[in-house]
């Protein structure tokens, strides 16, 4: 299963789990379930080209 799909499954606003619990239990840290890819800056893909 993919981190996104396990990342969709924990429900931050659970009364009983908490986050880092729930990210236990689907074998995901709890920074991959923050984490929200960024892209490049305009500058950076100006620079590229």
């Amino acid at each position: 299963m993919s981190v996104e799909r396990r990342r969709q499954m924990i429900e931050p606003g659970h009364p009983r789990l908490s986050v880092a619990s729930q990210c236990a239990l689907v074998s995901i840290s709890r920074s991959a379930f923050y984490y929200s890819p960024t892209g490049e800056s305009p500058l950076n893909l100006a620079l590229r080209r």
